[in-house]
C-alpha cells in the first residue's frame, strides 16, 4: 500500500516519500445584498480543492529524484492526474500548479544530501486527460489485483 499515488509516481515510504498532506477546500456562493437584512448568499458550486504534499528525500541514500523529476514532466505539460490517498479513496482528478524544492547539506554533485519537496495542486475536470496516464493506470491496478 502506498501513501498517495499521484498518476503514475507512488509516493510512499521509500525511495519517494511524504511527511504531511493538506488539503484546503471551499465552496462558491454568490453574495445577494439584501434590504434591512445580513446579505442572501445562494450557492454556486464547489470551489477550488487545493492539495498539497511535503515530504523529505534522501537521493544519495534511497533515491527520489527521478520521480520527482516525472512530476515536474506532468506540471510542465499541464497534465490531469488522478490522485487517490492510502487507504484507496480517490480524491479525484489534480493539476500540478507548482512544487517547491530546497536542497541543504549539497553532494560534490549540486544536490543536497536532504531534499525538501512541496507539491501543490488543486482539482479540476477529468476531460483532458492523456490517454497515457489512464493506461499507465490500468495496467498497475491490473499489476496489484
Amino acid at each position: 500500500m502506498s501513501l498517495y499515488q499521484l498518476g503514475a509516481v507512488t509516493i510512499d515510504t521509500r525511495p519517494f516519500n511524504a511527511e504531511g498532506a493538506d488539503r484546503d477546500a471551499s465552496a462558491d456562493f454568490a453574495v445577494k445584498p439584501l434590504i434591512g437584512s445580513m446579505p442572501g448568499r445562494e450557492f454556486m458550486g464547489e470551489g477550488d480543492d487545493e492539495l498539497k504534499i511535503t515530504g523529505q528525500l534522501l537521493p544519495s541514500k534511497v533515491g527520489g529524484l527521478s520521480e520527482l523529476e516525472a512530476l515536474h514532466g506532468f506540471r510542465r505539460g499541464g497534465q490531469r492526474l488522478p490522485v487517490m490517498r492510502g487507504d484507496g479513496r480517490m480524491l479525484g482528478w489534480f493539476v500540478i500548479t507548482s512544487i517547491s524544492e530546497r536542497h541543504t547539506d549539497l553532494n560534490r554533485d549540486g544536490v543536497g544530501f536532504l531534499v525538501g519537496y512541496t507539491i501543490s495542486m488543486f482539482r479540476t475536470s477529468p476531460e483532458g486527460a492523456s490517454p497515457a496516464i489512464i493506461g499507465s493506470l490500468l495496467s498497475l491496478f491490473g499489476a496489484l489485483a
